[in-house]
């Protein structure tokens, strides 16, 4: 049995039936304007076994921009502390559905760990199917977890910048933010969106009930926002969360050349350097 084998998501079935044989992260985050805490409701209830990811708490401290990816070896830190060795198979999930979890998958993959797959539509599908819940947190037992970078996966300002013209650049915020028709949420942070970019909201790859479009559905989006699927590609968002759930999309349908851009619109918009487009 291995996660490798069953693609980039597992069914809450499959999670059911291998549930003493996986490491389970809930990586729930929410935005401040949804007023949820994602620590609070993971004590009150969540998928046996868990342990809870803190998105923030767990990321680099050493810029201003939010949740950035943190330096490999705290990285390999803070998942032996949760318990996440070299061998083990992981399934990360989030309260919202498909949200933040596709975040820490991506983190994953990043820091070399394959053996990693999305719980496809969360704790509301886990929940809504009537499955066991525990609550309280449990202590877990250390163990070795090694970050192998991936070289190319991550890009930066400049990485974009120098990109401009020759590479697809998916911006997974919602078509008002890209547009520039509303204000960001970050001070001191432009509206509009990079030169060339294609609006590709993250709400478009999921179902209303959280899950991922099927494959069917999902290229032909991609399709109709004249996407191809074989060329390079970096997805962007507001902070790097939801440029990680096209990135599981595009994992889905195989699409060889994808990266993400950390810093997202947060850094990019904030720059006074950086050319920004609205309309």
């Amino acid at each position: 049995m291995s996660i490798a084998k069953t693609g980039t998501l597992v069914s809450t079935e499959w999670l059911a039936a291998h549930l003493g044989a996986v490491k389970l992260l809930d990586a729930s985050w929410y935005m401040p304007a949804d007023k949820r805490d994602a620590k609070a409701e993971f004590e009150a209830g969540h998928i046996p076994g868990a342990v809870f990811y803190d998105l923030d708490a767990l990321s680099d401290h050493a810029t201003d921009l939010p949740h950035m990816l943190p330096a490999p070896e705290n990285f390999a830190r803070d998942l032996g502390a949760l318990g996440i060795g070299d061998d083990d198979m992981v399934v990360v999930y989030d309260g919202a559905g498909l949200f933040s979890a596709a975040r820490v998958w991506w983190m994953l993959r990043v820091m070399g760990h394959d053996q990693v797959a999305v719980l496809d539509g969360g704790l509301p599908k886990w929940k809504a199917e009537g499955r066991d819940l525990e609550n309280g947190v449990r202590a877990p037992n250390p163990a070795r977890f090694t970050a192998r970078p991936v070289a190319g996966q991550v890009r930066d300002f400049d990485d974009v910048r120098a990109a401009l013209g020759n590479t697809q650049l998916l911006d997974a915020r919602s078509n008002s933010r890209f547009s520039g028709a509303e204000k960001e949420p970050r001070p001191g942070v432009r509206a509009g969106h990079m030169p060339g970019a294609v609006n590709v909201p993250y709400r478009a790859v999921l179902n209303a009930d959280g899950t991922l479009k099927s494959a069917v559905e999902l290229r032909k989006l991609f399709a109709e926002k004249g996407v191809d699927l074989r060329g390079p590609i970096i997805t962007s968002c507001g902070s790097g969360v939801t440029a990680a759930i096209l990135m599981l999309a595009l994992a889905q349908l195989g699409a060889p050349q994808t990266s993400l851009y950390d810093g997202s619109w947060t850094e990019w918009g904030g720059r006074p350097e950086a050319e920004v487009v609205t309309g």
